[in-house]
């Protein structure tokens, strides 16, 4: 199924869009429990937040699948993992709006919903900004109830499923009009360390063909620089004290290493820009992230 994209005027913006549009295609990306959660008990639930939905809980892993019209089609296909510090996922403005934008320019783009830790009963990503110091990992909530994260070990669950979903795109590349030398990883903080893990991954067959970690990378110890990289977008904003430091660092272990990736530091937008419009220099990095594809020659057929 493709998604149907509406023209509508800036004034109406992006809720109209989403009300109007048809449901995409959503799959399991494993054919039956994700390996590793056979015991998980945990029931998945959404909160509506601003700047959109967050979902909590997941055990079973789903791309859903937003498919450009054949007349713009690339044969490009991008992977898109929305961030929330391993315990949720920013599932809107930080993948399905990130997918539209990019269906819309030709793009084939599948929102990944990965693993996440448990959150406790009750907990809300709302009361937590309220009552705490805001998103990401540092959100506790008033009583301070999130679950402490530990990246190497949260993020494991949501990298094997990284690695799964790329599988999957390419085994249907065919069905969806895509090319499976020309599937990229991108995502954003949490989801930005699940796009390095499967990017660092040792088997160079199964990494992704270009990747976007956008305003974060490896939240723990970072992994060894193999050799044989695919081209690499970075970007993050200067006062993004949750995870500039580690999009930095990502970036000087990438160069010791001997790679010159694509990097851009926004002078202001904070931690968790995504899709949010905001005023700042930020908002334009999908923009520019759409130039770099098309220097790389992935945004015509």
């Amino acid at each position: 199924m493709r998604h149907l994209t509406i023209h509508i005027s800036a004034a109406v913006g992006m809720t109209f869009l989403l009300a109007c549009a048809v449901k995409a295609e959503t799959l399991n990306i494993w054919p039956g429990v994700a390996p590793g959660s056979e015991n998980w008990k945990q029931q998945e639930k959404v909160e509506r937040a601003i700047p959109g939905n967050i979902v909590y809980n997941v055990v079973t892993p789903t791309l859903t699948v937003y498919l450009p019209k054949k007349s713009k089609a690339s044969g490009t296909g991008v992977i898109v993992a929305p961030g929330g510090a391993f315990m949720l996922l920013s599932i809107d403005h930080e993948g399905n709006q990130v997918a539209r934008w990019l269906q819309e320019k030709g793009i084939a783009a599948f929102v990944l919903k990965y693993r996440v830790v448990e959150t406790p009963p009750g907990f809300s990503f709302g009361a937590a900004r309220r009552g705490g110091p805001g998103r990401g990992a540092a959100a506790a909530g008033p009583a301070g109830d999130a679950p402490r994260i530990n990246p190497d070990e949260s993020a494991r669950y949501g990298i094997a499923d990284g690695i799964q979903a790329l599988k999957v795109v390419r085994q249907h590349a065919v069905e969806w009009g895509i090319d499976p030398k020309r599937v990229g990883f991108m995502g954003f903080s949490a989801g930005a360390m699940v796009t390095t893990g499967t990017l660092l991954q040792e088997d160079a067959a199964a990494r992704p063909d270009f990747a976007a970690p956008i305003y974060g990378g490896p939240f723990g110890s970072i992994p060894p620089i193999p050799a044989g990289l695919p081209p690499i977008f970075l970007a993050w904003a200067q006062d993004d004290t949750t995870a500039g430091p580690v999009a930095m660092r990502f970036r000087e272990a990438l160069q010791a290493a001997g790679y010159e990736p694509e990097v851009h530091i926004f002078k202001n937008g904070g931690h968790g820009f995504g899709m949010r419009e905001s005023g700042k220099d930020s908002d334009h990095w999908i923009e520019i992230f759409y130039r770099w594809l098309e220097a790389q020659g992935l945004t015509k057929r």
